[in-house]
């Protein structure tokens, strides 16, 4: 079964690091992403761009709402994700728990539903 792994981060927090901390945290994202790869398991992944780069679109009465930003206020913004493919949830969750993300945020992480 495939799961997602998403990664709900503070940008703000992230932001307050030094750069010499901010540059291994993210390296620490590349080498994760590897050993997915490495291990076969990974589907696919992307990094988004900061939350602050978002436009919400809504359709109300015939009517299309374009919002600068994300949906809401949010302490924890969206990141990015990986696509995993696992026996169980509870490996899905262990790569989960392996994430750098879960360190300083939080992954969630949801089995996809398979289309066609």
């Amino acid at each position: 079964m495939r799961y997602i792994l998403m990664s709900h981060v503070d940008e703000s927090a992230l932001a307050g690091i030094a750069p010499e901390k901010f540059q291994a945290t993210m390296e620490r994202f590349v080498t994760f992403t590897q050993a997915l790869a490495e291990s076969g398991v990974l589907r696919g992944a992307e990094q988004l761009q900061p939350a602050d780069t978002a436009t919400t679109v809504r359709n109300r009465q015939g009517e299309v709402l374009l919002t600068d930003g994300p949906y809401a206020e949010l302490t924890e913004s969206f990141g990015g994700f990986w696509i995993v493919e696992a026996t169980d949830l509870d490996t899905a969750l262990k790569h989960a728990a392996d994430c750098p993300a879960a360190d300083f945020g939080s992954v969630e992480v949801r089995p996809l539903t398979e289309l066609g």
